[in-house]
């Protein structure tokens, strides 16, 4: 076959194949013009799934009737105009290969109207048939309709799904434009069905990005109330939104949202940037959820990376990927208890919520602790009783609850949580988890300075010997940690000293149980750094576990603590701590006042 020059028509059908993939794709290229041009109002109507019909109307600028045929030919746009515009795109739209790759693929048709202009003017296109303009009553804006999608093109058209399916993923499109400019109005119906209703409503900083009332109405107002919203800034990079509590933590990651200075993307940098903040409080396996805005320099980000715009290249990724981590871990770290807070282990929102860690064993084994009863726990007597803890004693209601939103401890119930009253109600803390955390973030601030205690008496561990080679390898994080070990044969370690927050009485089976931890962790720990996945396994083994009897003083010694450690919402794995059962609750429960 000699070589050749494609007409116009096919060359249209090849682009299409790029960026026209389902009709999903045609709303999202229509509505971004819409959104360029400036409207307030966008009104998206489908059928069958949007192959028979998309129709997208808006009261954008317009477009003036001289320049419609222009607008349907290949490359042409008034969004840049010379190769300097691609180096700060601030569009969302800019190829100019949208109208005319949607028009060689369907029966077309677009009636517009220039703010400037007394009346509208259409154009059709069918089979590739430019049709001249004629007048049109049309208010001031655009509205496009694409019919009858690949009608010439049926080796595609089997490629589409159900309609419900398409339908799904247009749903899905909108709610994500929505999601970027709540400050324009959006409704989406499906013949008669109306699928999404969004008025348009103004953030708290006057941008585009979605208020709360409009992130409640798409993605659900449980993930509303349990969500931290923040804002960081330095220089010209800003990042804000909201991101969900480690206890809301999904199975998927369908509620995940990133936009970069609007534009809706799936940026594996950003996505790693999060899932990295949240490694110490989110379970292995577990997704955070997140709408999250990047606001950045457009010289500093390029959008012109792929074909659909779903993906964007930083001018300084690491920078950028550094800072969101960053800001993303400071705000997780001020998940601890506080004063009004909703507690993290929580199945729900309002009158009817109900705590997930409220025992259900039908025989109560609850021990009014003794204040004087010997304890033996070591890091409690040592790390934790350092700090402020109120003496012994029934506590009353004159306990500050604003200071400690813990409370004062009554009992231990099955020797596995602490049973606290503070001026809401009645807490419930996990000992052992709460412990877990208190001291893995005591090791991390110490981290290369911690307290070393040389032992009297070096001791001998015996370890396999794959093992031992595991541990020595790890050798710096060890030192790090506090440790001081040598290896005196294949299987053999010698410890001589070890981190003064660990207890004296069993160091061999504590290194063992540690060595072993590591092992069975390995890379699908939630922790990413290996020091920290050592030093969270350590805090995991030598925490408190079940069984141990703490005295009050003891236990309010945690509670305290806990209010004072970032993240002590969570232990190191992600589990909840602590949750609260308050008077209303306990009121319903017991039909007082009624």
């Amino acid at each position: 076959m000699p070589i050749r020059i494609l007409d116009n028509h096919l060359i249209d059908q090849i682009a299409a194949g790029e960026v026209i993939e389902r009709p999903a794709s045609i709303v999202k290229e229509l509505v971004e013009n819409s959104l360029d041009a400036g409207a307030q109002s966008v009104e998206v109507d489908i059928e069958a799934g949007g192959v028979r019909l998309t129709r997208v109307r808006d009261d954008g600028s317009g477009i003036p009737e001289a320049e419609l045929a222009l607008a349907l030919s290949r490359h042409a746009t008034s969004k840049i105009s010379c190769a300097d515009d691609l180096a700060a795109i601030t569009t969302l739209g800019f190829r100019g290969e949208a109208l005319p790759s949607i028009a060689s693929v369907s029966r077309f048709e677009i009636v517009s109207r220039h703010v400037d202009a007394e009346r509208g003017a259409s154009v059709s296109v069918d089979a590739g048939a430019l049709g001249a303009p004629r007048p049109a009553a049309h208010p001031t804006g655009t509205t496009i309709e694409v019919r009858d999608l690949f009608y010439n093109l049926p080796a595609r058209r089997k490629f589409l799904r159900t309609e419900v399916t398409e339908q799904g993923h247009i749903v899905r499109l909108v709610e994500r434009l929505a999601l970027s400019r709540s400050d324009v109005a959006f409704r989406l119906r499906s013949g008669s069905r109306t699928l999404l209703d969004a008025p348009a409503l103004k953030s708290k900083d006057g941008s585009g990005n979605a208020s709360a009332d409009r992130l409640a109405r798409i993605v659900g107002r449980e993930f509303v109330e349990q969500a931290l919203e923040f804002e960081h800034a330095a220089g010209p990079v800003r990042v804000s939104g909201w991101i969900g509590t480690p206890a809301a933590g999904r199975a998927t990651s369908d509620l995940q949202f990133w936009f970069v200075n609007g534009r809706a993307v799936r940026d594996r940098l950003l996505m790693n940037a999060v899932r990295l903040g949240y490694r110490d409080v989110m379970y292995s396996g577990r997704q955070p959820s997140y709408v999250l805005y990047l606001d950045i320099d457009p010289a500093l980000v390029d959008v012109n990376a792929h074909p659909q715009k779903l993906e964007v290249r930083f001018r300084d990724s690491r920078q950028i990927h550094d800072f969101v981590f960053r800001a993303v871990e400071r705000r997780l770290a001020e998940t601890r208890p506080a004063a009004g807070g909703l507690p993290p282990a929580w199945s729900g929102i309002g009158a009817h919520a109900t705590p997930l860690s409220m025992p259900r064993s039908t025989s109560l084994d609850l021990r009014i602790a003794d204040a004087a009863a010997p304890s033996g726990v070591w890091a409690l007597s040592e790390a934790l009783m350092a700090a402020p803890a109120t003496e012994p004693g029934e506590p009353g209601p004159e306990a500050d609850g604003g200071s400690q939103p813990l409370g004062q401890a009554l009992a231990q119930i099955h020797g596995i949580y602490i049973l606290a009253q503070n001026d809401s109600g009645l807490v419930l803390v996990d000992m052992h988890a709460a412990h877990e955390r208190v001291l893995y973030e005591k090791m991390k601030a110490q981290q290369g300075t911690a307290a070393t205690q040389l032992l009297l008496a070096p001791i001998t561990v015996a370890l396999k010997v794959d093992e031992l080679d595991a541990l020595m390898a790890q050798g710096a994080d060890w030192r790090a940690a506090g440790f001081e070990l040598e290896r005196l044969a294949p299987e053999t370690l010698v410890v001589r000293a070890v981190p003064a927050l660990l207890p004296r009485e069993d160091i061999a089976a504590l290194v063992r149980d540690v060595v072993s931890g590591v092992a069975e962790d390995g890379a699908s720990h939630h922790l990413d750094g290996a020091t920290d996945r050592l030093l969270g396994t350590i805090a995991c083994r030598s925490a408190i576990h079940a069984h141990r009897r703490l005295t009050l003083a003891e236990m309010n010694a945690l509670l305290r603590q806990m209010e004072q450690t970032p993240r002590a919402d969570q232990c190191n794995h992600g589990r909840p701590t602590w949750t609260q059962v308050t008077l209303a609750e306990l009121d319903r429960m017991f039909l007082r006042g009624r």
